[in-house]
């Protein structure tokens, strides 16, 4: 059950939606009930599978960007937009950034960028997150 939790929440933090996974994925290695490679899969897969969904509302929700309720601000999209323009896919590295992360993935889409390319650099900037976050924890 706590893997399912740890799952959705990274899921939904790497959504557009204001939430994090850290905290459940700690709260998880604490309990110890589960080999620390299959903990830190489950909030990797979460985590990319939430930044496939920004990329895929990337490509289809251009029209949206200027309504009130659209959950990225005209600022944020500004900044991921210009980070996005000037080093290209190698920004999607920045992808487990808080505040601009999500917007990045947001507009690998919009600016149509290749999906394996994407899945490939944003599952290696998600695992690299979630493996600083083990061994920080670790130590101490």
């Amino acid at each position: 059950m706590s893997l399912l939790l740890l799952f959705c929440a990274a899921f939904g933090a790497a959504t557009l939606l204001p939430l994090q996974s850290e905290a459940v994925l700690v709260g998880v290695l604490l309990q110890d009930a589960y080999p620390v490679y299959i903990v830190i899969l489950m909030a990797t897969l979460g985590n990319v599978l939430g930044s496939c969904i920004n990329w895929y509302l990337g490509l289809k929700i251009e029209q949206f960007k200027d309504k009130t309720w659209f959950p990225v601000s005209a600022q944020n999209m500004l900044k991921a937009q210009k980070i996005y323009q000037k080093y290209g896919y190698w920004s999607l590295f920045l992808s487990w950034l808080p505040i601009i992360g999500d917007p990045i993935t947001l507009i690998a889409g919009l600016l149509k960028e290749n999906f394996w390319r994407f899945l490939c650099i944003v599952s290696v900037a998600k695992f690299a997150r979630y493996l600083f976050v083990y061994l920080a924890f670790s130590l101490f």
